[in-house]
């Protein structure tokens, strides 16, 4: 997914940082680039209606390397807190947007989590910390492979990453706890909301690809309705696949 930034704050004294730190280690980076998030997350608190993180999306973030995500060139920029491209057009979403979506999403560790968007799948690994399953759509193949190799090879054992068209979602895994789209959709498509549990709760970003999407939170109510609460403009591509009806 392409991904323009919101809410980005990079001040040279973090920059400079980093950049001095390089030798230390890829330790004091992580804590560098969550900082970074955490100082995102308080400045728009105010249009998200998140001030805080779980302190368990903290410690995936300080914990998971970013930079075993991304191509090898882009490494000394992995722990800033930007998206990076991993080929194919496709990018590993801005740090900031992934805490954020996580936190919307409200992931216990009982869930089984659905998100579309694989890439690098780094997204997976920091959504694996937090629930019991996670079920990944890609529909790159290349990406979905390299990604479901790396997540493999890395020690993630509970992460299933396919290679489809997220438009369906995985019916024969849901339904989900909790969905992350991260394509821009006019609408939610009914495929989705279909497989998403009551009590449950999707996060995608809701408009037109040329014209900005408002990131937004989907809730299912006990009994089927829906209550939709868009949040802030962001701009992704569109979600990738075949016609649609």
């Amino acid at each position: 997914m392409r991904i323009t930034l919101v809410a980005l704050i990079l001040s040279p004294i973090v920059l400079w940082s980093s950049i001095s730190h390089a030798d230390d280690g890829q330790t004091s980076l992580r804590m560098d680039m969550v900082e970074q998030v955490i100082a995102n997350i308080v400045r728009t608190q105010h249009e998200t209606r998140v001030s805080t993180l779980d302190p368990a999306i903290v410690a995936a973030m300080q914990d998971i390397p970013r930079h075993e995500f991304v191509p090898e060139e882009l490494r000394p920029f992995a722990y800033f807190d930007i998206p990076l491209t991993v080929g194919y057009e496709q990018n590993t979403s801005q740090p900031y947007l992934i805490a954020l979506m996580t936190q919307l999403a409200g992931v216990d560790k009982n869930d089984r989590v659905f998100e579309t968007g694989t890439g690098s799948g780094y997204h997976a690994a920091i959504l694996s910390r937090l629930a019991a399953r996670v079920i990944s759509v890609e529909v790159v193949k290349p990406l979905a492979d390299s990604a479901a190799r790396r997540l493999k090879k890395m020690g993630y054992t509970n992460i299933e990453v396919r290679h489809a068209d997220g438009f369906y979602g995985w019916k024969e895994r849901g339904p989900f706890d909790a969905m992350i789209i991260k394509e821009a959709v006019p609408q939610i498509p009914a495929t989705l909301i279909n497989q998403l549990k009551p009590g449950g709760r999707l996060i995608a970003p809701v408009g037109f690809p040329d014209r900005g999407q408002m990131l937004t939170v989907i809730e299912k109510h006990d009994d089927g309705t829906i209550k939709s609460t868009p949040l802030i403009p962001v701009k992704f591509s569109p979600l990738q696949g075949g016609e649609r009806i």
